[in-house]
């Protein structure tokens, strides 16, 4: 008869590591020694907080340097978390203000233009 597993503290903080880094279930009961059907039983809880804490880690580091003058990581945090983005938008307008009109005549020379559209 096989010997029931009692996970060690070790083992409960490599799983809950591993799991955070995304290594396979497979991967990690491979590693511990044990069946994935007693990686579950067993570790559960570190299975489903891993991720949790380590993107909470990695929140907490681009946070820290975002807020501490990182100026890249300011940029992401911005446009990742307030919307902000680099797109520009100009208003083409003629001199009353109303939108251009822009026909394909107006961007294209006479040899760029369809067949059609020298007609």
């Amino acid at each position: 008869m096989a010997k029931r597993h009692e996970p060690t503290e070790k083992q409960r903080g490599q799983v809950e590591v591993m799991a955070g880094m995304g290594i396979p279930h497979e991967e990690i009961a491979r590693y511990i020694g044990i069946t994935l059907k007693t990686l579950y039983r067993h570790y559960r809880h570190e299975l489903d907080i891993g991720g949790t804490k380590a993107t909470f880690e990695v929140a907490r580091t681009l946070y820290n340097k975002a807020t501490g003058g990182d100026t890249t990581a300011a940029i992401f945090w911005l446009k990742a978390r307030a919307g902000w983005s680099e797109r520009s938008q100009v208003a083409l307008t003629d001199k009353d203000g109303e939108p251009l009109k822009l026909g394909i005549s107006a961007v294209l020379s006479d040899d760029e233009k369809p067949a059609e559209a020298k007609r």
